[in-house]
């Protein structure tokens, strides 16, 4: 399974920042030493015209000169550098290399970072700079067009279980029937002013595994009735976990996992290509972070070697990887 990274990009963020930055360095090591099936690269850069499916040029070019107003940085959360800038682009570039490896017959594949759902198309919030999710949805379906004039628009569901809603994607897409934003998360929690998704379903504090797992298997089927999508896009938070410092949920290791294996399963069932991005984590621990996605992989590889196991699926892989 392809899984791109760009952990090589660190912010130089002052002391006691309550953003983990580690946590994705942290996640490639394990990834490299205790799962050998999955392949690592090296994600490359968003260019201006692919941030600009989604993002207004001004912002794009003030991210990138260092320009943004201090308002702007408060906003995202992060000082800007030189190393702000090239990861941003690099957490989009991930999630598209992840997109065009699962549509190109690996059928899944990940970002080992990304899951950026609070940024808007003119501004960053909440430690998201470009939309990743949505910048990604936005070039497939252009290269799908050029590839398949015939097929009609390929349509991508936007499946958010970050603990926080995704307000800027739902913005972005709020008048876009082609793409359908599904986000649970907390009822009280950030941002304390949401935007309307396709389907939001909002979650009290201390919300436990089986009604969480009920709440998400009453959204896949609504899902399912209102859109038929051709690529699915995962935001697998691990903020909703009950150690989380941000969360306010009680998701164990174990509910976290069967919520995990249920989108997975549901993708895999309708033969939908499926890419994870992490999003958000913010434990106590950052080892019970990390843990958490670990476990996300985990179960991705075993959807991964089913994808693998169909007839004629290693000549596209091949080929995707070349």
């Amino acid at each position: 399974m392809h899984v791109f990274y760009a952990t090589q990009f660190v912010l130089p963020l002052p002391p006691g920042h309550r953003f983990p930055m580690a946590k994705y360095g942290r996640l490639r090591d394990r990834l490299v030493a205790e799962c050998p099936s999955v392949v690592l690269g090296q994600a490359e850069p968003a260019t201006d015209g692919e941030l600009a499916l989604v993002h207004r040029p001004a912002y794009i070019q003030a991210v990138q000169q260092g320009t943004l107003s201090a308002a702007a940085q408060r906003e995202i959360g992060f000082p800007w550098s030189p190393a702000m800038a090239e990861r941003a682009r690099r957490s989009v570039g991930a999630t598209i290399q992840a997109c065009r490896a699962a549509l190109g017959g690996e059928g899944m594949a990940a970002n080992i970072a990304g899951g950026t759902h609070h940024s808007y198309a003119d501004k960053g919030s909440g430690f998201c700079v470009f939309n990743d999710a949505a910048v990604a949805a936005r070039l497939m379906q252009a290269e799908h067009a050029r590839r398949h004039r015939a097929r009609g628009t390929l349509k991508v569901a936007i499946v958010d279980l970050d603990v926080h809603q995704g307000n800027g994607t739902a913005r972005i897409f709020a008048n876009d029937p082609s793409v359908f934003t599904l986000s649970l998360h907390g009822e009280k929690n950030f941002p304390f002013r949401k935007e309307p998704s396709d389907l939001d379903v909002e979650l009290p504090d201390g919300t436990g595994d089986a009604e969480y797992l009920e709440a998400l298997e009453r959204a896949l089927d609504e899902l399912e009735r209102r859109f038929e999508p051709g690529l699915v896009i995962y935001l697998a938070g691990a903020d909703p976990h009950e150690g989380d410092r941000l969360g306010r949920l009680k998701l164990t290791f174990d509910g976290l996992e069967a919520r995990d294996r249920r989108v997975m399963d549901w993708a895999w069932q309708r033969r939908l290509p499926l890419v994870f991005v992490m999003a958000g984590g913010y434990g106590t621990d950052m080892e019970t972070t990390v843990q958490v996605q670990m476990n996300t992989y985990r179960v991705a590889l075993e959807y991964h070697a089913r994808w693998a196991a169909r007839p004629g699926t290693a000549g596209r892989t091949a080929a995707t990887a070349a």
